[in-house]
């Protein structure tokens, strides 16, 4: 078992006292690595791949909440529709009509982020100012039941200069309070910071954080 068990409840006290909500990252982690924290009361955790996804949920409790944090390709929602608790990824609207396709199929409603590109480096995914209200537009306007927008994610520059990113989660906030405005659900959701960056978003208002290598060791990377 390669889990930091002492790091995981310092760092899950810390979170709870701020009300941030913990997505555990456990892409390319076994099992008994996710089960070691759900013993302790983790219930939320996030994977990057489909297929590892499914062949997890499949075995693992099920009152787990998996959240899908990576790009999501179209054609691969169908396989995470029947039970994904929360899309963090929709870069799209174009997406965004495909989870609402397949989550009618299951007679459910799928909570989505929208992604927003805030970094710096170009291989962010993520919607620009101009397709996020768009999007939002769309959304609200559309006939569109079976999904419902929860909030925004967004990832920073992989950097060291604080400021900067300090200043794309600054960028973010601002979005997202910009937005709240003009929808009739509200936002609620604030997805960003992870493991290097977590306390810088939530001192920046985030209320969810992704952390996967302070609490697994660092990432097996698939091929």
């Amino acid at each position: 078992m390669a889990i930091n068990i002492e790091a995981y409840k310092t760092l899950r006290k810390e979170l709870d006292e701020k009300k941030v909500t913990l997505v555990a990252v456990s892409k390319t982690k076994p099992a008994e690595d996710i089960l070691a924290l759900y013993g302790l009361g983790q219930r939320d955790f996030g994977e990057n791949y489909v297929q590892e996804l499914t062949d997890k949920q499949a075995a693992l409790p099920q009152d787990i909440h998996w959240h899908f944090i990576g790009h999501l390709q179209s054609n691969k929602v169908k396989y995470i529709a029947p039970f994904v608790h929360l899309i963090h990824g929709v870069d799209s609207f174009k997406l965004l009509q495909e989870i609402n396709k397949q989550a009618a199929k299951h007679n459910r409603v799928i909570d989505c982020l929208l992604q927003v590109h805030i970094a710096k480096e170009e291989t962010k995914f993520g919607m620009d100012e101009t397709e996020l209200k768009d999007a939002i537009n769309k959304y609200q306007t559309g006939q569109m039941n079976n999904v419902s927008i929860k909030g925004l994610m967004g990832m920073a520059s992989f950097t060291e200069n604080t400021e900067l990113v300090r200043k794309e989660f600054a960028c973010l906030r601002s979005l997202f309070d910009e937005c709240n405005k003009t929808m009739a659900a509200g936002l609620q959701i604030l997805s960003t910071g992870m493991s290097s960056d977590y306390t810088i978003a939530t001192e920046e208002g985030s209320n969810m954080v992704r952390i996967g290598s302070m609490l697994f060791g660092a990432r097996v990377y698939i091929k």
